[in-house]
């Protein structure tokens, strides 16, 4: 437990009504209900009410989702180096520990994404250049050249994904082919071949993916990159139709943007992808950077937590308005950017801000919200370099 947890959350005491359907009448459920335990000296005692008689909204099976990141192991933030070998170009798929860890979550699903899969390219052999590793490159964006996956990884990859039962959500390279705006946004189409090729080895070999994603982090003002919404939807559609050719009868999922919330952006979207998207994705690292000291005092304080609502209730909204079929999930969460911190959010505390993010979420709507990280970093739900389970893993 971090140190001054436990003087914050003792002295609390719950009293849980439970209000259920019997018939046509409500009644209260006696056996849901005890007697409330007595306060520990100047604690709290609170009453609970739980009306289950109508259902608010409506998560997927497979609510809980995670990410795994193609980050190398010289990814460093503030001076610490948290990815080891965690990242998808360098796992262990060998390890029976991590296989089983996945398969115990069952259903879940597993995005496949992060900052560098938008300078991904993809082995196929129809670029003409040879597939090489992310290599370090303070100059680049994000400190790393471009990099490129094999098949033969890829191969492995979906392998262990198959013997998992975890559902496959790929994040797709959005950046090939833009050229520099005016406005400083990237623009032109979305140069699609490369991805293409992609899905097609995909399909020919049978490997089962429940979505392909397109960008990370490229909406709004972007980060590191933007691209403008119009010009965002009509990308969309084209993976759309690229989909729909490559498969035959039921077809994976279409999500994008896979980034920060923007609601004029988001709006945009929606309105220019009429039965074009299935999933809009967004994602939350509402407690600040890793480094920042303050992170157990905002991971305890309901009141700091309580205002990532607005962008569930706003995205709901939006949503809602439009008459879309296109529906919510969060996409990447990790609470605290640039991988984390140490102690705090592979912690116990970290639990705190996860169950109230998980509830919070449902509450609007979402259908599933996915967690940085799997493994990987200082939030993973496993431990980096054991694989081990870190306190949220039993969340």
């Amino acid at each position: 437990m971090a140190p001054g947890l436990l003087p914050r959350v003792v002295g609390l005491c719950f009293c849980l009504v439970v209000f259920s359907v019997g018939g046509s009448s409500a009644a209260v459920s006696t056996a849901a209900v005890a007697p409330a335990p007595a306060p520990a000296a100047g604690g709290v005692c609170e009453a609970v009410t739980v009306d289950a008689r109508s259902a608010v909204a409506e998560t997927d099976d497979a609510f809980v989702c995670a990410t795994l990141d193609w980050w190398p192991p010289e990814k460093c933030d503030y001076g610490t180096c948290a990815w080891g070998h965690a990242g998808l170009l360098n796992l262990d798929l060998s390890s029976k520990i991590l296989l089983n860890a996945v398969k115990a979550f069952s259903p879940i699903k597993l995005r496949l994404g992060g900052s560098l899969q938008d300078f991904l390219v993809y082995g196929t052999g129809n670029t003409g250049e040879p597939c090489l590793p992310f290599t370090k490159n303070t100059s680049a964006i994000f400190g790393f050249t471009q990099g490129c996956l094999p098949m033969h990884r890829w191969d492995d990859l979906s392998v262990f994904f198959h013997k998992s039962g975890a559902q496959i959500i790929f994040g797709l390279n959005a950046l090939n082919g833009r050229v520099p705006m005016p406005d400083d946004s990237l623009g032109g189409p979305w140069d699609y071949t490369n991805a293409d090729s992609f899905i097609r080895y995909t399909v020919e070999k049978g490997y089962d993916i429940h979505g392909w994603e397109l960008g990370n982090e490229l909406s709004g003002t972007g980060v590191g990159a933007r691209i403008d919404a119009d010009q965002y939807a009509a990308d969309v559609i084209t993976l759309n139709q690229i989909v729909d050719k490559a498969y035959e009868g039921s077809k994976p999922l279409v999500l994008a943007p896979g980034g920060f919330f923007d609601a004029g952006w988001f709006t945009e979207l929606v309105a220019k992808t009429p039965n074009q998207m299935d999933v809009i994705t967004h994602h939350i690292y509402n407690l600040g950077p890793g480094v920042d000291t303050h992170l157990i005092d905002k991971i305890l304080n309901p009141s700091y937590l309580d205002n990532e609502a607005s962008t569930f209730s706003s995205l709901q909204g939006i949503l809602k308005s439009s008459g879309s079929s296109t529906v919510a999930w969060v996409g990447e969460a990790g609470g605290a950017y640039n991988s984390g911190h140490h102690l705090v959010t592979d912690a116990f505390v970290f639990s705190f801000w996860y169950l109230d993010q998980l509830g919070m979420s449902a509450k609007y709507d979402t259908k599933s919200y996915c967690r940085q990280t799997l493994v990987g970093g200082n939030y993973g739900l496993l431990n980096t370099t054991t694989f081990e389970p870190n306190p949220d893993y039993y969340r």
